[in-house]
């Protein structure tokens, strides 16, 4: 009796810690982990240290949004690449540039432009698609990836399996202790 007591209380306490296991991760890293401490910050330094570099912004749906160092001639594509590439909620159809005033490479009005990812990189030419030169970023823009939260039942699929698990359990060792 003591013996089946034991061992349902072990299965339980086992099933109860497997869910706290799998919520103490993010992207892949472990939380308390160097690596992932480094990227709090939210500045990444992608910078070339033997040319001109310049600082942009990179917010909203990306995996790594925040300040970015980059080399010079980078393009939009580039950045985002850097962010670790947009998210599934990303809205690729409204991606904005917001460009502020600075008169020492002669804009002197603030500017925001709005681009489509597809026209950013594809061009069509008499009806055939060819690869389009996207735009050049400038020293303190900001881009901007829209987008809105979407469902998807499988991101409920670890809680309902947890919870599962733990009636199981219970259940098991309300049984035993009848017994």
């Amino acid at each position: 009796m003591h013996r089946r007591y034991r061992i349902a209380s072990a299965l339980f306490l086992f099933l109860l810690l497997l869910p706290i296991s799998t919520f103490s991760q993010q992207d892949g890293l472990r939380v308390g982990n160097d690596n992932f401490l480094s990227q709090q910050g939210g500045f990444y330094n992608f910078g070339n240290k033997d040319g001109v570099n310049i600082y942009v912004n990179l917010w909203g749906y990306v995996k790594f949004p925040g300040k970015y160092l980059i080399p010079k001639g980078s393009t939009i594509v580039d950045l985002i690449s850097y962010g670790g590439g947009p998210l599934t909620d990303a809205t690729l159809e409204d991606i904005r540039l917001f460009r502020p005033k600075n008169d020492s490479i002669g804009l002197f009005k603030d500017e925001l432009k709005k681009f489509d990812y597809n026209d950013l990189v594809w061009e069509e030419d008499a009806g055939i698609k060819k690869q389009k030169a996207n735009l050049t970023l400038l020293p303190g823009d900001v881009l901007v990836l829209t987008g809105e939260p979407r469902y998807f039942a499988r991101d409920n699929l670890n809680l309902i399996l947890a919870i599962t698990s733990v009636m199981i359990s219970l259940g098991i060792l309300a049984v035993s202790i009848a017994k």
